[in-house]
């Protein structure tokens, strides 16, 4: 059975108010309802053949849950209002239950906006003088024994005393001092205007002992219910003789609503709020400050990125049966970035949803980068980030779950399952939205932005701290996160953090001071004020260059776009990479900033970093040389390359060091016997013979200058080597085997794509056909038919006539221009009613103008069910 919100009856004469929740829609305009759609996009998928079902479908309890979660605090509590509001209610009725007898002039003027907002969404239809709450919200909003209204009221007078006996109430109204009337319904309503009333109700509580009034303020503000025994005390007995107190079930009873709101001044909340929260400003810098930091971040990010995937160049980590990465790895990464544990998460899972990482599908499972990551790397590095920031922009994956607890108490691990949260691209969003709407170069207080979250969406269920939550939680981990990225510097908003979000630039000001606001300071001196510690106050003509506004849903293409313009802003504030180091004689080289690729990697490969940060130190050592010499260079090839790409002089240390190691490097070769070692020099064998550490290899002279080994070529090449040797493994043919580096790549991968977070919202074209259709399959449902065809079925039925008649109707309607109805049953067997203005009839199809779908058709004769002539009055 249709609730009366979605009941259809007859059209009602124009000019009178909406009878039901589809008559409310079918008297908007396109706009409103495309307002309608974009805010609900669940009630176009799919689109609804008319409005009547459009209005059955903005009732359904999933729909309406739906919706209510997305309001904010004020426009959901002008609906718990309502819900608790006479069924209609007139729109001062509501206003006075949200700003009480008193009026409070702020709730009082943002009243207006939020009642527009729960018509907007259909929850709330008719005029002011009838306002409605659609019935399902009613029923998920109004106060229950087993769901408590969150306005803390209980049931009215009447619903309270739906099962007393007339004699008892009857002796209530006496003791209230009214008059006795002839039947319980009279009696209930006057009890009722009797705590409606401001006047005379006040007279009867100045009656009540001390005590009874004690136990009314107790319950005034909810919860409602309270216990009392058979023989209850005087002060509850006079409370209960005189309906204050109303029994709902043994031993039970609770505040009538009408009381109530009384003793509340009338409010239906004991606090209101009409504004959203403010966001507090911790500090303020130069925006030019802000910009280079967070461009330092980003490159930060770039390479942090990099040596997370070159550390795991030759396949990485196993991945775990149930998915994801070890604690035992996750520790390991953790160490070899130089970074905790979480932040070592939020990196593996950045390069995860960037598709630059993904496991191999091998049978010992491992994680390797993609192909893609070798793509990435050939992009310029301004480029390079704006894959990682639009990356974890849209990501629904929350590497700050890591180490937490699923909902069957299993541990969360970095790339596992279980860590995707739909709400978590909204929610990053929204929190730099409210940067941006900050003076330029300003931060924000988190706790602030964390008030302001909750006041847009109001979390479910009670917190245990503020900002405990899953949005609050959240929007912390994109403060932090979005540091690291460089997406902020300082806290603040950067440039290419705006126009990653699609937002134009801030406007220049003339004045950008480094200020502080309340406590809090910069942790580098470059942030502080004239002197060490100085604070200067906020400059407040500042104003935000937007407002903190949702950001509209950005299309693919827009999204590509935002991405190459912060490019472009980051481009020309990332360092140059330089092609030189500075050589030392302590064997060490210093990168004063980034290298070029080609010489980065093969500095990498020649010697070991020792320190990172602004100049990154290089440290030369023998095993370090000897890992050049085996990936196929020659001394001369690296005397020459340091030569060429070093500022300062080649140090004889250094020089020779190369020479050294170059000059002991092959001279034992080593092959597979199982094992073997051979040298010109057996003076050099008998060595390794007499040394007690060969003991483990089981070495035996098979000729003057050849020693056989029971162990493999790989672990007697480790053995030497440790022993102090450089010895040179070689094939086969007796040549020597160079060993690169073997990069392990994963079959091609997609990036993971993200959870959504409900249906798409629709853009402007989809919008428009669906609101035709709509607008047309209603104009076929509600078309009025003449009388003769009264004894059709009813509405939503098909017409049913015979071929002969179908056919003839529709040529005198070919002749007259007449609009007609008609049932259709396409190839797939799916009906539909159509509203059609025949053009033609010939070889057993009908061409009409089609008003459902705006459009000129050709329809078989034999898939019409049949066809009715409308109302002259439709023609």
């Amino acid at each position: 059975m249709r609730t009366e919100e979605q009941r259809d009856p007859d059209p009602a004469p124009a000019g009178t108010p909406p009878r039901s929740l589809a008559e409310a829609l079918r008297t908007r305009d396109d706009t409103s309802l495309s307002t309608l759609l974009r805010i609900r996009p669940d009630l176009i998928t799919p689109v609804p053949s008319d409005l009547t079902q459009l209005a059955t479908r903005a009732g359904t309890r999933a729909s309406v849950v739906r919706a209510l979660e997305r309001l904010d605090r004020f426009a959901l509590q002008t609906a718990e209002a309502l819900a608790v509001a006479s069924d209609p209610a007139t729109y001062d009725e509501l206003l006075g239950l949200m700003a009480g007898d008193d009026r409070d002039p702020a709730v009082t003027a943002a009243f207006p906006h939020a009642l527009t907002t729960l018509r907007e969404q259909a929850l709330v239809w008719g005029t002011d003088d009838r306002l409605r709450l659609v019935r399902t919200a009613r029923e998920l909003l109004a106060p229950g024994p087993q769901h408590p209204s969150p306005t803390g009221l209980g049931p009215t007078v009447a619903e309270a005393t739906a099962g007393m006996s007339p004699g008892r109430i009857q002796e209530i109204v006496a003791a209230c001092g009214l008059p006795t009337t002839h039947d319980a319904v009279s009696a209930v309503a006057s009890l009722t205007a009797l705590f409606a009333d401001r006047e005379r109700m006040p007279e009867l509580l100045d009656t009540a002992p001390p005590e009874s009034l004690e136990v009314l303020s107790r319950l005034v503000w909810g919860p409602p219910y309270g216990q009392v025994t058979a023989d209850p005390a005087r002060h509850l007995r006079w409370l209960i003789d005189r309906a204050l107190l109303l029994p709902t079930a043994p031993g039970t009873v609770v505040l009538p609503r009408e009381a109530a709101l009384h003793l509340r001044a009338g409010r239906a909340h004991r606090e209101t709020d009409p504004v959203a929260p403010a966001l507090e400003t911790a500090r303020t810098h130069r925006p030019q400050m802000v910009d280079t930091t967070a461009a330092g971040q980003a490159y930060t990010a770039l390479a942090t990125v990099e040596e997370l995937l070159k550390d795991w160049h030759e396949g990485g980590p196993s991945v775990l049966r149930a998915g994801g990465l070890s604690v035992r790895d996750l520790k390991r990464t953790a160490v070899a970035l130089d970074v905790v544990e979480p932040v070592a998460a939020f990196w593996v899972e950045l390069a995860y949803a960037a598709g630059l990482l993904a496991s191999d599908g091998e049978a010992e499972e491992r994680y390797a980068a993609t192909p893609g990551y070798d793509e990435w790397l050939e992009l310029a590095a301004a480029e390079r980030w704006a894959k990682l920031a639009s990356a974890w922009l849209a990501a629904t994956r929350t590497a700050g779950l890591v180490g937490g607890r699923d909902a069957k108490d299993r541990t969360l691990s970095a790339l596992g399952p279980g860590l995707d949260r739909s709400a978590a691209p909204e929610v990053r969003h929204r929190v730099l939205a409210l940067l941006a709407g900050l003076p330029e170069g300003s931060s924000a207080v988190p706790d602030s932005v964390i008030a302001r979250l909750h006041w847009e969406r109001p979390p479910r269920g009670p917190r245990t701290a503020a900002g405990d939550d899953l949005r609050g939680r959240l929007a912390r981990w994109t403060l932090s996160e979005a540091e690291l990225l460089g997406v902020t510097g300082r806290g603040a908003l950067s440039a290419q953090g705006r126009a990653l979000l699609g937002l134009p630039p801030a406007p220049v000001h003339e004045t950008a001071p480094e200020a502080a606001s309340g406590s809090g300071s910069v942790g580098t001196g470059a942030g502080r004020g004239a002197g060490a510690g100085a604070k200067l106050p906020v400059h407040r003509h500042l104003r935000p260059a937007v407002e903190p506004a949702a950001l509209p849903p950005r299309t693919p293409a827009e999204q590509a776009a935002a991405a190459a313009r912060a490019a472009r802003i980051l481009g020309p504030l990332l360092p140059e990479p330089l092609d030189h180091v500075l050589l030392q004689a302590d064997l060490t080289a210093v990168a004063p900033g980034p290298l070029q690729r080609p010489l980065a990697d093969t500095l990498g490969v020649l010697a070991d970093v020792e320190s990172k940060g602004g100049a990154t130190v290089y440290r030369f050592t023998p095993g370090s040389v000897r890992r050049a010499l085996d990936a196929g260079r020659s001394a001369s090839d690296l005397q020459a390359f340091l030569t060429a790409h070093s500022r300062t002089p080649v140090p004889q240390p250094l020089a020779y060091l190369i020479d050294d190691v170059a000059r002991r490097h092959g001279h034992l070769r080593i092959g597979a016997a199982s094992a073997y070692v051979r040298c010109d020099d057996d003076a050099v064998l008998n060595e390794i013979l007499a040394d007690k550490r060969s003991q483990g290899l089981r070495l035996r002279r098979l000729a003057p200058t050849v020693l056989a080994a029971q162990a493999d070529p790989a672990a007697l090449l480790d053995g030497l080597r440790s022993m102090g040797f450089a010895p040179a493994a070689e094939s086969a043919e007796g040549d020597v085997l160079i060993t690169r580096a073997h990069a392990h790549r994963t079959p091609p991968r997609a990036a993971p794509e993200p959870v959504p977070d409900g249906p798409p919202v629709p853009d402007a074209t989809l919008l428009g056909a669906a609101i035709r259709a709509v607008r047309a399959g209603d104009l076929a449902s509600t078309t009025p038919r003449k009388a003769a065809q009264a004894g059709l079925p009813g509405t939503g039925e098909l017409p049913r006539t015979g071929s002969a008649e179908t056919l003839a109707t529709m040529q005198a309607a070919v002749m007259t221009g007449t609009t007609v109805w008609i049932g259709y049953v396409n190839a797939e067997g799916a009906a539909s009613q159509r509203v059609i203005a025949p053009i033609r009839v010939e070889g057993g199809f009908v061409t009409a103008y089609d008003h459902t779908a705006d459009e000129v058709r050709t329809y078989p004769l034999h898939r019409v069910t049949g066809v009715a002539e409308l109302a002259d009055d439709q023609q």
